[in-house]
């Protein structure tokens, strides 16, 4: 019998457990509500690691929590960002950890019109203050492009007015990249396009555009909304090859049109903005070549002209040479008689030189000159018999002195007995080196010889003279003998021999170490 008795009102009633109230709770919402849609704006927006998009829908009121599953989030129309007002569509369920309930959602649109132009606003001021906008920023088109890249719907009218646009002004080379021009799939494909025109390699197998055109027709916002995405603003704003957008009609307005280098209001005026008129290029280039004709002969006529009135202007040749032809005939007249008295004035100038000049003084030169000659001859002579007789007399009376021939002998002698002494040096000191070095050596065999393991307890088991190394060897033989430190054992048989020592060395017979 229990000692307390509860006898209050409920007091049979079942005792649940909270997992079982939870999936109670989560039977009758989900049962209750199923699939809902919810109106409100976008509070807390929290993407996860693992790629779960968390956010909060609510109202003056309330707040509702919204999840958006990894493998929803790419599904989504619009990715929901704070402040926006959306209508979330999904399965109302329970999160029994945190005792909540939850939208999972799986599509998420703006609320309307409004919503989407507040967003469209924030979106341009924020790429606004990146200075994606700027000015600076655009370049200029080319002339007339030699490939033109067409990021748009292949099966649609924009094309075909693009093709025949540019048919009509001025044919060029069109790559085509089709993409989506709305939906969900519109700005990823849009944005990978205009990407895939700049990544291609100048030269390659497909040529690399020189302009792109990004066109697509008129719609709602909704329609347009592609354009409007980041995604697709910033790959345009990326883009090295020049861009035209033509989105919408005239009065239609997108991100893309901001952020490209040249905006076209319809399709057909991009092509028309691409390349110039083939008839009117070819004409003005006529008038042109017609002008510079006309330039030409005028510069020619006019330089002619001028050159006509400055040779008027200039001297007769005639005048300009009379002068100097009359200098030289006035030196040529006077040449002859300037010859003739240069040399009236070189042969006097001889005879005044020759008058000085007498045989008998020269003769009288020459007779002096001989005498003294002779003079000298007679003098030399003598002195050069007494030289050679001193010279003779001098050898004549050289002796060979033996002192230095004995000097020499001695220094010899010393030198070899030094030299004899350093190689026994030299000898005794290789002996030694040579003697520490087998020394060390018969060290260094005791040491690693078995010998030594024997003495640490260790023996060796030989079958005859072979030596064994396994057991199934060692099964095998008649007789074992192990060799230890001190003597050798015989197993199975008789002893064997002891080896013979090597023969000693002979007496008298010393180490040559």
């Amino acid at each position: 019998m229990e000692l307390f008795e509860d006898d209050g009102p409920g007091a049979n009633a079942h005792e649940y457990t909270v997992s079982e109230i939870s999936g109670a709770v989560k039977r009758v919402v989900e049962g209750e509500f199923g699939r809902v849609k919810v109106r409100g704006e976008v509070g807390r927006v929290f993407r996860a690691r693992s790629g779960h998009l968390y956010f909060d829908i609510k109202d003056d009121r309330n707040v509702l929590a919204a999840v958006a599953w990894k493998g929803q989030v790419a599904g989504l129309s619009q990715v929901p960002e704070e402040g926006m007002e959306v209508v979330a569509a999904g399965k109302l369920t329970t999160f029994g950890s945190q005792s909540k309930y939850q939208l999972n959602a799986d599509d998420v649109r703006p609320a309307g019109v409004g919503a989407l132009m507040a967003m469209l606003e924030k979106r341009r001021k924020a790429l606004e203050a990146e200075g994606l906008f700027a000015p600076e920023r655009k370049r200029p088109l080319p002339y007339l492009p030699d490939v033109i890249g067409v990021v748009t719907s292949p099966s649609g009218a924009v094309i075909r007015d693009i093709l025949h646009r540019l048919q009509d002004r001025f044919p060029r080379q069109v790559l085509v990249w089709p993409v989506a021009v709305q939906g969900r799939d519109c700005a990823p494909q849009v944005a990978a396009a205009i990407r895939g025109f700049n990544a291609i390699a100048p030269g390659g197998a497909v040529p690399r555009p020189d302009l792109l055109i990004v066109a697509r027709g008129g719609g709602s916002i909704e329609d347009l909304w592609g354009f409007n995405e980041e995604i697709v603003a910033r790959a345009a704003a990326e883009s090295e090859i020049p861009l035209i957008s033509a989105v919408g009609h005239e009065t239609d307005t997108t991100l893309i049109d901001h952020v490209s280098d040249r905006r076209a209001p319809t399709p057909t005026a991009a092509a028309e903005l691409a390349v110039p008129v083939r008839l009117e290029l070819r004409a003005w280039l006529d008038g042109q070549a017609a002008r510079l004709s006309r330039g030409l002969g005028q510069a020619i006529g006019q330089r002619r002209q001028r050159l006509a009135d400055l040779s008027r202007a200039l001297p007769r040749p005639e005048a300009l040479t009379g002068a100097a032809r009359q200098r030289f005939d006035w030196a040529e007249a006077r040449l002859p008689m300037a010859l003739e008295a240069g040399l009236a004035a070189r042969r006097a100038r001889l005879a005044e030189i020759a008058a000085g000049v007498r045989p008998a003084r020269i003769r009288d030169l020459i007779r002096a000159a001989r005498r003294r000659l002779e003079g000298a001859s007679l003098r030399l002579v003598p002195a050069l018999e007494r030289l050679i007789h001193r010279r003779r007399q001098a050898l004549a009376d050289r002796r060979p002195d033996p002192r230095p021939i004995a000097r020499a002998v001695l220094r010899g002698r010393a030198d070899l007995d030094r030299e004899a002494r350093r190689l026994d040096r030299a000898f005794a000191a290789r002996l030694d080196t040579a003697r520490d070095r087998f020394g060390a050596l018969d060290r260094l065999h005791a040491t690693l010889g078995y010998k030594a393991t024997l003495s640490r307890g260790y023996a060796v088991v030989r079958d005859g003279d072979a030596v064994v190394e396994s057991r199934a060897r060692a099964e095998q033989a008649s007789r074992l003998s192990l060799e230890f430190a001190d003597g050798i054992l015989t197993l199975g048989g008789a002893a064997p021999k002891k080896p013979r020592k090597p023969p000693e060395d002979p007496p008298g017979q010393g180490s040559l170490l």
